[in-house]
């Protein structure tokens, strides 16, 4: 039985944390608040520490000392943090839903979330290169898209 099958996530050790990220870059996606209505808007613009080909972080071990409001996920806050994707590994063990297919702990390859259309490879700007003020103008919604349970 695999790993994230057989423990519940505040049982998992560093390495097998580490490695449900399936790497897609989504929650290093600024959000923007709608300070009316509260609601939470995605944006195409991408934190300065993440790669937009590779979508790691540049300097994933002081990422909390060079962005102060990046969020490490826990057990705990995965459950509460409402913008963390449906298609979170994290977010879909918390609520009981298994791995997806083309997670690559299921699939063995680490290009299936790319070839899904989960990755935010290539499709982002750094944020150094928007001004804040434009943010707003990068909204958008396919972030929040999920592929099929199958293909």
């Amino acid at each position: 039985m695999a790993f994230w099958e057989d423990k519940a996530l505040e049982d998992l050790n560093a390495t097998e944390w580490e490695a449900l990220c399936d790497g897609c870059g989504r929650c290093c996606l600024i959000k923007l608040e709608d300070e009316d209505t509260g609601t939470l808007i995605t944006s195409d613009v991408r934190c300065q520490l993440l790669d937009g080909q590779t979508c790691a972080c540049t300097d994933y071990p002081n990422r909390q000392q060079k962005v102060p409001d990046c969020i490490k996920l826990t057990p705990q806050n995965v459950r509460e943090i409402p913008w963390i994707p449906t298609t979170c590994a994290y977010r879909r063990l918390a609520e009981g839903k298994g791995l997806a297919w083309w997670h690559p702990l299921v699939s063995g390859d680490p290009q299936t979330v790319v070839d899904v259309g989960v990755s935010v490879k290539g499709r982002t700007f750094l944020e150094t290169e928007i001004d804040p003020e434009e943010w707003e103008e990068h909204a958008v919604d396919w972030p929040e898209w999920e592929p099929p349970e199958h293909l």
